[in-house]
């Protein structure tokens, strides 16, 4: 029945009614089935709505609420208005998360019916998680997000990392770059408008500390993976199946509905059913990795296996992610007991935006560092980059080569070559040579005559008599004839080994 239709009807009905009460049959009129059905209409109920009679039209929109015919989205906003109007907050929140899960139209909130409830406790709770609104917090968070992915790019495209080394990293950071935009969408309530961002980046919780520790691995030991090293991923396939089938597989309906059920209970709509086991198995998965991390960390540390400034770069990475562990930890301990812990929360992601901002800067003010070990050369000395020589054997080699000459004093032997040495040192003459070169900077035969010379020196000192002759010093040392001697000592002293000699004595 169309509105002029109605009020024609009305004005029809009316006129019975006053002519029934001039005829005493008032009663068997309003009795009438017909009668009883327009009363209970939705005209009419619009009509007392209209004219500000909320109870009346309360009653009989409650009574239209399972009337398939109505038209279910007009009587839950027109309830939940009249009882705004009535000043009944939960009451009104109650139908008006209704009216959501049917319809959801968050710009309803807005509307100047709501302004008696607005300001309640009840009102908020709803209006605050479901109305888009864009903070500053969201903005930044948005902001640092979009740093990170650019940062994956550079460090992808950087073909002076290590390719093991830009792989772990790159997707370290990108997962901190997803996570961070998943907080962005939070924070702007944007997750209605786009209800599958929700748990969108919590298939990844089990990834931070793996992914980290296999860094530091490949960066500091030179680490080649291995098939078990896919054991580390085992809980992420686990979290990834369980959230398919449980999360992800659903509808955009679905997934607002659970959030909705979520805020109508005071809760976090972006928060997970599960949200305290997830949380204890992260904080598990952070812990556990964490101590292995620290372990190879220190390892690097005290063996010397990086350079200084690789050392200071892991240094800040190792300490802003234990720093996101202790913080999180925390978060998950308040959320355990149940007690509000947005601060703390903030802080943890606040942590995860920093090392975010701190790769970032690495990445365009000293890309190198990202390689690590593989970094571990000197530039004297090019030919030696691609060696299979490890840092932590290069200084076990170094070790021994000293030991051979200091101990041993193999530089007597007049016969002594690159081959003999590291025969010796049970390796090959390549890494016998970088070794002399990279921990000492000069050649193999120059090695050999700083020895050679310095015991020279000594038995010229310690022969004030002069009974000991050049020659004879020079057998002694190693050399084979006086020349090479004489070329060898001066080049090392500026005088000839008899100059020398005269200018002891003369002390």
């Amino acid at each position: 029945m169309g509105r002029l239709g109605f009020f024609v009807f009305l004005v029809v009905v009316s006129c019975t009614s006053c002519l029934a009460n001039l005829n005493g049959n008032t009663s068997n009129l309003t009795r009438t089935p017909l009668h009883l059905a327009l009363q209970d209409s939705l005209e009419w109920a619009d009509y007392y709505y209209n004219i500000h009679r909320y109870k009346k039209a309360l009653s009989i929109y409650e009574k239209n609420l399972d009337n398939d015919t109505a038209e279910k989205t007009h009587v839950l906003k027109r309830i939940a208005l009249s009882k705004a109007a009535l000043e009944h907050p939960e009451e009104s929140t109650y139908t008006l998360n209704e009216y959501l899960q049917v319809e959801f139209n968050p710009n309803f909130l807005l509307n100047e019916g709501f302004d008696p409830i607005r300001k309640t406790e009840e009102f908020k709770n709803i209006s605050e998680k479901v109305i888009p609104k864009v903070t500053s917090w969201s903005l930044l968070y948005l902001f640092v997000a979009l740093i990170g992915f650019y940062v994956v790019f550079l460090i992808c495209f950087n073909r002076q990392i290590h390719k093991p080394s830009r792989f772990l990293i790159a997707t370290f950071i990108f997962l901190h770059s997803f996570f961070i935009l998943h907080i962005a969408i939070n924070r702007s309530n944007y997750y209605f408008q786009y209800p599958h961002t929700y748990l969108m980046s919590t298939w990844a919780s089990f990834l931070y500390g793996p992914l980290l520790y296999l860094y530091f691995k490949s960066t500091i030991q030179k680490y080649r993976f291995k098939a078990r090293d896919l054991l580390h991923l085992i809980p992420t396939v686990i979290l990834i199946g369980y959230l398919s089938f449980t999360v992800y597989a659903y509808t955009c309906e679905t997934k607002i509905q659970w959030m909705l059920s979520r805020v109508q209970h005071g809760l976090n709509p972006q928060d997970s059913s599960k949200l305290v086991l997830l949380v204890v198995l992260k904080i598990l998965s952070l812990t556990v990795y964490g101590y292995f991390i620290g372990k190879v960390y220190r390892r690097g540390k005290r063996e010397k296996l990086l350079q200084s400034k690789n050392q200071i770069w892991q240094k800040n990475v190792y300490h802003i992610h234990i720093f996101y562990v202790i913080t999180y930890t925390a978060y998950g301990i308040l959320i355990a007991n149940e007690i509000s812990s947005g601060l703390l929360f903030d802080i943890s992601a606040a942590s995860m935006a920093l090392m975010v901002l701190y790769v970032g800067y690495s990445a365009n003010i000293q890309p190198d560092v990202f390689s690590g070990a593989y970094d571990y050369t000197n530039r004297l000395f090019p030919k030696y980059e691609k060696s299979g020589l490890t840092p932590s054997l290069s200084l076990e080699l170094k070790e021994n080569l000293i030991y051979l000459f200091t101990h041993e004093r193999i530089y007597k032997e007049n016969n002594i070559s690159l081959d003999m040495v590291a025969q010796k040192l049970n390796t090959t003459r390549h890494n016998t040579s970088q070794i002399i070169n990279e921990h000492f900077n000069v050649s193999f035969h120059e090695f050999v005559n700083m020895y050679r010379i310095k015991e020279a020196k000594q038995l010229l000192v310690e022969d004030k008599s002069r009974r000991l002759n050049i020659i004879n010093v020079a057998y002694e040392v190693g050399y084979n004839n006086k020349v090479t001697f004489n070329k060898a000592f001066k080049k090392d002293t500026q005088l000839t080994p008899s100059q020398y000699q005269k200018s002891i004595l003369r002390i």
